[in-house]
């Protein structure tokens, strides 16, 4: 059965606001790999407001929408531009999955359009500095205060991350040696737990910000945060090389040096830690190479055949340049 978007965002949300509502101007946004967006303007008592709906399907939700929208006002109300969340529905019924309904906001998403903007408004250095501090702000809430349902990392974060993509590895990358002496590199350089558990996002990278002339608006896709996590995940994530979209110099995003991106982390509050940055680095550059094994193993073995998927497993070898890259003796971090 079709399920008509409108019919349904307009009967959940007349109930949720109490009075008639109006739906209009619906945009169905570029899709992420698990969730839709869909932009539309809801008119209440004569008064229009643009908002977007995030549809997640129950079968590739990471968390539930309720919890994502908590963690995400937890986050706004300690000062992580976040947009706010106006409704959420955990019911199937009213347009086929779950979703949550937020405020609008305009910017730029694309990365190589980000990179443009920012050359275009000169406004690089702050938006990083911005981003920095949003990251520091986030990783300052104390991570018991987050909903129960949002998932907690293991006890020690590094060590259960990397038992999880060695695994992987050893699965899919058996036969590539540069996969094994980095396994190898992470092991005997394990950082031990974090000594401040922080509330982490996961995914802070170009891609997952919404950036306008004045700079950092709003920080996007919390499907992925969990509890109790190492600070440093967040910090070197968004360094990796996949993360800065053929402008290879700007370590952070491609568009920000590290100096500028931990200066405003630190300004904001943040500790940075270059041995532990250093290894969540190279951890994520790995878990990257592991991810895109998968989804080559995915189409040869007809789970999800897609030309994507296919081409993705061209992209280990890549993969295995950075990690050579990054654990070369003398290396810069």
């Amino acid at each position: 059965m079709t399920v008509d978007p409108v019919r349904g965002l307009t009967d959940y949300l007349t109930g949720a606001f109490g009075e008639p509502v109006t739906i209009s101007d619906l945009q169905f946004l570029s899709a992420g790999a698990r969730r839709r967006n869909i932009a539309f303007t809801a008119t209440v008592a004569d008064t229009p407001r643009r908002l977007v709906a995030t549809l997640v399907p129950p079968a590739v939700e990471l968390m539930p929408v309720d919890a994502e929208a908590g963690v995400r006002e937890l986050a706004r109300a300690h000062g992580v531009p976040v947009p706010a969340v106006v409704a959420v529905c955990t019911d199937t019924s009213y347009v086929g999955e779950p979703f949550v309904v937020s405020e609008h906001i305009d910017g730029e998403t694309v990365p190589r359009k980000v990179l443009r903007a920012l050359a275009a408004s000169g406004n690089a250095t702050e938006t990083a500095r911005q981003w920095g501090a949003a990251m520091a702000r986030l990783h300052s809430i104390d991570p018991a205060t987050a909903p129960e349902s949002v998932p907690a990392a293991a006890a020690d974060p590094a060590a259960g991350h990397l038992a999880e993509v060695a695994a992987g590895a050893r699965a899919l990358l058996s036969d590539r040696p540069v996969f094994a002496l980095a396994l190898r590199w992470l092991e005997q350089r394990l950082p031990g737990p974090p000594p401040a558990p922080a509330l982490v996002h996961t995914d802070m990278r170009n891609g997952n910000l919404i950036i306008g002339a004045d700079g950092l608006r709003a920080v996007l896709d919390w499907e992925g945060t969990q509890r109790f996590g190492d600070p440093m995940r967040d910090v070197a994530w968004p360094a990796l090389r996949m993360w800065r979209f053929r402008e290879d110099a700007r370590e952070f995003g491609g568009f920000a040096d590290r100096a500028t991106f931990v200066g405003g982390y630190e300004e904001a509050g943040g500790t940075f830690d270059l041995d532990r940055y250093r290894w969540w680095k190279v951890m994520g550059t790995l878990y990257w190479g592991v991810g895109l094994a998968q989804q080559a193993a995915a189409h040869l073995d007809g789970t999800v055949r897609d030309i994507v998927m296919a081409a993705s497993g061209r992209r280990v070898s890549e993969i295995e340049w950075d990690l050579l890259m990054q654990i070369r003796p003398h290396a810069k971090a």
